[in-house]
Protein backbone atom coordinates (compact mmCIF):
# COMPACT_ATOMS: atom_id res chain seq x y z
CA UNK A 1 0.00 0.00 0.00
CA UNK A 2 1.61 3.31 -1.09
CA UNK A 3 1.36 6.26 1.03
CA UNK A 4 1.23 9.69 0.63
CA UNK A 5 2.75 12.71 3.59
CA UNK A 6 3.27 16.21 3.29
CA UNK A 7 5.61 17.98 5.56
CA UNK A 8 6.25 21.81 5.23
CA UNK A 9 8.64 21.71 8.09
CA UNK A 10 9.87 25.56 9.64
CA UNK A 11 13.21 24.01 10.62
CA UNK A 12 12.78 24.94 13.91
CA UNK A 13 15.71 25.55 16.20
CA UNK A 14 17.87 26.12 13.05
CA UNK A 15 18.81 29.53 11.85
CA UNK A 16 17.08 28.90 8.17
CA UNK A 17 13.95 29.24 9.98
CA UNK A 18 14.49 33.08 9.58
CA UNK A 19 15.96 33.24 6.15
CA UNK A 20 14.76 30.71 4.07
CA UNK A 21 10.79 29.83 2.46
CA UNK A 22 10.98 26.15 3.48
CA UNK A 23 10.04 23.14 0.64
CA UNK A 24 6.66 21.53 0.63
CA UNK A 25 8.10 18.30 0.84
CA UNK A 26 5.48 15.40 -0.06
CA UNK A 27 6.96 11.49 0.55
CA UNK A 28 5.34 8.65 -0.83
CA UNK A 29 6.34 4.84 -0.45
CA UNK A 30 5.51 2.37 -2.47
CA UNK A 31 5.15 -1.40 -1.17
CA UNK A 32 6.67 0.04 1.62
CA UNK A 33 6.07 1.78 4.69
CA UNK A 34 7.32 5.26 5.19
CA UNK A 35 7.54 6.39 9.12
CA UNK A 36 7.29 9.66 10.86
CA UNK A 37 11.81 8.94 11.47
CA UNK A 38 12.12 8.97 8.27
CA UNK A 39 10.14 11.42 6.61
CA UNK A 40 11.04 14.38 8.98
CA UNK A 41 15.02 13.42 7.99
CA UNK A 42 13.86 13.80 4.08
CA UNK A 43 12.15 16.80 4.87
CA UNK A 44 14.95 18.49 7.08
CA UNK A 45 17.98 17.36 4.96
CA UNK A 46 16.08 18.41 1.50
CA UNK A 47 15.48 21.93 3.13
CA UNK A 48 19.10 21.97 4.24
CA UNK A 49 20.61 20.92 0.91
CA UNK A 50 18.52 22.88 -1.86
CA UNK A 51 17.82 25.62 0.67
CA UNK A 52 22.00 26.16 0.51
CA UNK A 53 21.50 26.91 -3.28
CA UNK A 54 18.02 28.09 -3.77
CA UNK A 55 16.00 30.09 -0.63
CA UNK A 56 12.71 30.71 -2.19
CA UNK A 57 11.09 27.46 -1.06
CA UNK A 58 9.31 25.22 -3.85
CA UNK A 59 7.61 21.58 -3.61
CA UNK A 60 9.35 18.59 -3.56
CA UNK A 61 7.92 14.78 -3.98
CA UNK A 62 10.15 11.82 -2.75
CA UNK A 63 9.21 8.39 -3.28
CA UNK A 64 10.91 5.71 -1.86
CA UNK A 65 10.09 1.95 -3.64
CA UNK A 66 11.73 -1.42 -3.15
CA UNK A 67 13.21 -2.69 -6.10
CA UNK A 68 15.23 -5.89 -6.90
CA UNK A 69 18.85 -4.55 -5.69
CA UNK A 70 17.19 -2.84 -2.46
CA UNK A 71 15.27 0.65 -1.83
CA UNK A 72 15.67 3.13 -4.33
CA UNK A 73 14.79 6.91 -4.26
CA UNK A 74 13.51 9.63 -6.33
CA UNK A 75 13.67 13.22 -5.38
CA UNK A 76 11.91 15.59 -7.71
CA UNK A 77 12.11 19.54 -6.94
CA UNK A 78 10.42 22.28 -8.49
CA UNK A 79 11.12 26.19 -7.67
CA UNK A 80 9.11 28.61 -8.22
CA UNK A 81 10.77 29.88 -10.90
CA UNK A 82 10.11 26.69 -12.63
CA UNK A 83 13.46 24.92 -12.80
CA UNK A 84 13.54 21.20 -11.85
CA UNK A 85 15.70 19.30 -9.80
CA UNK A 86 15.86 15.75 -9.53
CA UNK A 87 18.43 13.01 -9.16
CA UNK A 88 17.39 9.08 -7.42
CA UNK A 89 19.31 6.67 -5.66
CA UNK A 90 19.64 3.01 -4.04
CA UNK A 91 21.00 1.28 -1.26
CA UNK A 92 20.15 -1.31 0.99
CA UNK A 93 17.86 0.87 2.75
CA UNK A 94 15.48 4.11 2.76
CA UNK A 95 18.28 5.93 4.58
CA UNK A 96 20.96 4.91 2.39
CA UNK A 97 18.66 5.39 -1.01
CA UNK A 98 17.95 8.87 0.01
CA UNK A 99 21.50 10.05 0.81
CA UNK A 100 22.65 8.84 -2.40
CA UNK A 101 20.09 10.94 -4.13
CA UNK A 102 20.37 13.70 -2.48
CA UNK A 103 24.21 13.33 -2.41
CA UNK A 104 23.87 13.63 -6.38
CA UNK A 105 21.16 16.20 -6.32
CA UNK A 106 23.18 18.72 -4.09
CA UNK A 107 26.42 17.56 -6.51
CA UNK A 108 24.29 18.75 -10.06
CA UNK A 109 23.11 21.77 -8.00
CA UNK A 110 26.52 23.16 -7.31
CA UNK A 111 27.69 22.49 -10.83
CA UNK A 112 24.88 24.32 -12.19
CA UNK A 113 25.52 27.05 -10.10
CA UNK A 114 29.48 27.43 -11.23
CA UNK A 115 28.16 27.40 -14.85
CA UNK A 116 25.18 30.36 -14.37
CA UNK A 117 27.31 32.36 -13.14
CA UNK A 118 29.25 32.39 -16.26
CA UNK A 119 25.28 31.94 -18.71
CA UNK A 120 23.77 35.32 -17.94
CA UNK A 121 21.63 36.40 -20.78
CA UNK A 122 24.23 38.79 -22.43
CA UNK A 123 26.18 35.63 -23.28
CA UNK A 124 24.11 32.43 -23.61
CA UNK A 125 21.28 32.56 -20.55
CA UNK A 126 17.35 32.20 -20.73
CA UNK A 127 16.13 35.02 -22.70
CA UNK A 128 12.73 36.53 -21.69
CA UNK A 129 10.08 34.20 -21.25
CA UNK A 130 9.93 30.63 -22.25
CA UNK A 131 7.48 29.25 -24.36
CA UNK A 132 4.90 26.54 -23.79
CA UNK A 133 3.90 23.50 -25.98
CA UNK A 134 1.09 21.13 -25.10
CA UNK A 135 2.96 17.93 -23.59
CA UNK A 136 0.90 14.26 -23.84
CA UNK A 137 1.90 10.88 -21.97
CA UNK A 138 0.83 8.19 -24.55
CA UNK A 139 -0.24 5.09 -23.71
CA UNK A 140 2.22 2.36 -24.64
CA UNK A 141 -0.41 -0.23 -25.47
CA UNK A 142 -2.62 1.59 -26.96
CA UNK A 143 0.46 2.99 -29.51
CA UNK A 144 1.60 -0.61 -30.55
CA UNK A 145 -2.03 -1.24 -32.34
CA UNK A 146 -1.96 2.07 -34.43
CA UNK A 147 -2.16 1.76 -37.83
CA UNK A 148 0.58 3.11 -40.07
CA UNK A 149 -0.91 6.24 -41.16
CA UNK A 150 -1.63 7.63 -37.30
CA UNK A 151 0.66 10.68 -38.11
CA UNK A 152 -1.69 11.69 -40.87
CA UNK A 153 -4.56 12.02 -38.45
CA UNK A 154 -5.64 15.68 -38.63
CA UNK A 155 -6.82 15.49 -35.00
CA UNK A 156 -3.33 13.45 -33.80
CA UNK A 157 -3.46 11.05 -30.96
CA UNK A 158 -7.34 9.55 -30.13
CA UNK A 159 -8.62 10.40 -26.79
CA UNK A 160 -7.91 6.40 -25.63
CA UNK A 161 -4.10 6.78 -26.04
CA UNK A 162 -3.63 10.08 -24.08
CA UNK A 163 -3.06 8.98 -20.06
CA UNK A 164 -2.09 12.63 -19.03
CA UNK A 165 -1.71 16.15 -20.52
CA UNK A 166 0.32 19.36 -19.00
CA UNK A 167 2.30 22.19 -20.36
CA UNK A 168 6.44 21.78 -21.18
CA UNK A 169 8.12 25.11 -21.15
CA UNK A 170 10.50 25.83 -23.89
CA UNK A 171 13.58 28.41 -23.14
CA UNK A 172 15.27 30.76 -25.61
CA UNK A 173 18.69 29.84 -24.30
CA UNK A 174 22.18 28.50 -25.76
CA UNK A 175 23.03 24.91 -26.27
CA UNK A 176 25.32 24.98 -23.49
CA UNK A 177 22.63 26.12 -20.80
CA UNK A 178 20.40 23.51 -22.89
CA UNK A 179 23.04 20.58 -21.57
CA UNK A 180 23.39 22.29 -18.01
CA UNK A 181 19.39 21.95 -17.85
CA UNK A 182 19.17 18.30 -19.50
CA UNK A 183 21.81 17.49 -16.42
CA UNK A 184 20.58 19.37 -13.66
CA UNK A 185 16.66 17.77 -14.16
CA UNK A 186 17.87 14.43 -15.04
CA UNK A 187 15.55 14.64 -18.01
CA UNK A 188 16.48 12.25 -20.80
CA UNK A 189 16.06 14.89 -23.32
CA UNK A 190 15.11 18.80 -23.50
CA UNK A 191 13.94 20.82 -26.36
CA UNK A 192 14.61 24.77 -26.51
CA UNK A 193 14.70 27.66 -28.86
CA UNK A 194 17.92 28.39 -29.81
CA UNK A 195 19.54 31.44 -28.81
CA UNK A 196 21.85 31.43 -31.41
CA UNK A 197 19.41 31.75 -34.47
CA UNK A 198 16.03 31.30 -32.73
CA UNK A 199 15.12 27.89 -34.50
CA UNK A 200 14.25 25.04 -31.81
CA UNK A 201 17.04 22.45 -31.27
CA UNK A 202 16.94 19.20 -29.03
CA UNK A 203 19.52 18.00 -26.46
CA UNK A 204 19.30 14.12 -25.32
CA UNK A 205 21.28 11.56 -23.62
CA UNK A 206 23.06 8.96 -25.68
CA UNK A 207 22.94 5.49 -24.83
CA UNK A 208 26.63 5.64 -24.87
CA UNK A 209 26.64 8.21 -21.74
CA UNK A 210 27.63 11.08 -24.24
CA UNK A 211 25.12 14.12 -25.50
CA UNK A 212 23.39 14.11 -28.62
CA UNK A 213 22.83 17.55 -30.07
CA UNK A 214 19.70 18.20 -32.88
CA UNK A 215 19.71 21.52 -34.61
CA UNK A 216 17.73 21.46 -37.92
CA UNK A 217 18.73 25.13 -38.65
CA UNK A 218 22.70 23.63 -39.50
CA UNK A 219 20.97 21.29 -41.95
CA UNK A 220 21.87 22.08 -45.66
CA UNK A 221 19.80 21.52 -48.12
Amino acid sequence: MAQATAINSPLEGSSMSKTLTPLNVQVSGKQMETGDALRTRITDDLNAGVGKYFDKGGDADVVVAKDRFGVAVDILVRLPTGQQLAASGQGGDAHSAFSDALDKLETRIRRYKRRLKNHHPHNGGPRGPAETAPLMVLDANEMADVDDDWGDEAEGASGSMVIAESQAEIKNQSVAMAVMELDLSDAPVVLFRNAAHGGLSVVYKRGDGHIGWIDPARTRV
